[in-house]
């Protein structure tokens, strides 16, 4: 990172156009679609979505997530052995004790178009230019912007593993191998373009309240040891510093009262092999976790990435608030490793209606601005 700088960055998933939106829907509803018209929308949506964040001042920025109908499901479409419906069963906790909000999650339009297919056969590699196209249009439009340092995320084995039911492996382990081999190609092609590659894994906290829930504590660490194994196979040609990892307990509006500790599962997820761990640190659930982490400490080999503002609510955090927030966690880590980042993605699935579309980008301005005041502050 630059000298004196806190750098700010989000998790991926940005809000796309309406008519993408539409397109994309109809896609996914078996419609049969204009592909190059599709194809040149994305192209002309990350254009603008790419300015908009670079105009915003945001300092690591990425494509949106615009060619992708969901973080991690989008893999359907890369990867073959993906059919029918996956029947996972599994709820989420805090939705179980909650059903009122659960409801309010499962209208949401994004989440109802949601398809998550089951594994019903050997995964391999069907589309191997798509993830070359992503980052051709990425690299196109950062260079238009006048902007170099770009990330790009990509659904890490584990998650792929909670959303996919496996019908077809003979265990979860080697189930969660085969997909780390299988998405190893669209991981180097990230990196060889150039872009930090962000590795998305709610298996690693989310996991514990929703597909993994019946596990005792310690069975779920050993899972998510697992997946953390299969992750670091995956990106073995890959630079530590060209990595980066979210870690997320669910970017959904429940009560979360069912969310794993950071304390329970920190310790392993310092195992994996990107640099930069970006996890939650604005919401009310997780606001107070810089005090654990402060206490348990931060390996020196590693940066951090605190979520200072969260993508649930169209309240603007004040930049001086950002300030703060940075401030505090430059007490956690050496401010040299230390990045400012947001809770999870804005749109993580094509049509979510969370905020107002608008009302993202002013909070990653104020995202930006705070993380200015808080760098003169602290390196003054």
């Amino acid at each position: 990172m630059t000298e004196h700088r806190i750098a700010s960055t989000h998790t991926g998933s940005l809000p796309r156009p309406d008519d993408l939106i539409q397109l994309m829907w109809a896609v996914g509803d078996g419609i049969p679609v204009d592909r190059e018209a599709l194809e040149g929308r994305i192209a002309t949506s990350i254009t603008e979505i790419v300015r908009r964040q670079v105009d915003a001042g945001v300092s690591v920025v990425n494509d949106g997530e615009m060619s992708k109908p969901s973080y991690a499901t989008y893999v359907k479409d890369r990867l073959s052995g993906f059919g029918g419906e996956s029947v996972q069963d599994y709820h989420f906790q805090d939705l179980v004790d909650f059903p009122r909000s659960a409801q309010e999650v499962l209208d949401n339009p994004g989440r109802r178009k949601r398809s998550a297919p089951a594994c019903t056969g050997p995964i391999e590699v069907v589309d191997p230019d798509a993830a070359r196209r992503d980052m051709v249009e990425l690299v196109r439009a950062a260079r238009e912007a006048g902007h170099d340092e770009i990330f790009s995320s990509a659904a890490s084995p584990g998650v792929v593993s909670l959303f996919f039911g496996n019908q077809y492996y003979d265990s979860r382990e080697e189930y969660v191998f085969a997909i780390a081999e299988a998405m190893r190609h669209e991981y180097e092609a990230i990196a060889e373009a150039g872009a930090v590659v962000q590795l998305d894994c709610p298996d690693l906290a989310m996991g514990r309240h929703s597909a993994y829930a019946s596990q005792t504590t310690e069975e779920f660490r050993a899972t998510i040891a697992t997946n953390i194994e299969a992750l670091n196979h995956a990106v073995r040609n890959i630079p530590a510093e060209q990595l980066r990892m979210h870690l997320c307990w669910g970017n959904y509006p429940g009560p979360h009262n069912h969310d794993v500790p950071i304390s329970d599962i920190i310790d392993i997820v310092w195992g994996a092999k990107p640099r930069t761990v970006l996890f939650e640190g604005a919401n009310p659930r997780h606001a107070h976790e810089w005090a654990v982490l402060a206490e348990l400490g931060v390996p020196e080999h590693k940066v951090i990435c605190p979520g200072v503002i969260e993508p649930q609510s169209n309240f603007i955090e004040h930049p001086e608030l950002v300030a703060q927030r940075v401030q505090k966690w430059a007490e956690v880590t050496d401010p040299e490793r230390l990045m400012a980042g947001v809770d999870c993605g804005f749109s993580v699935h094509v049509g979510i209606k969370n905020i107002d579309p608008d009302v993202v980008f002013a909070k990653l301005a104020s995202l930006a601005q705070g993380c200015e005041i808080a760098a003169k502050r602290i390196f003054s």
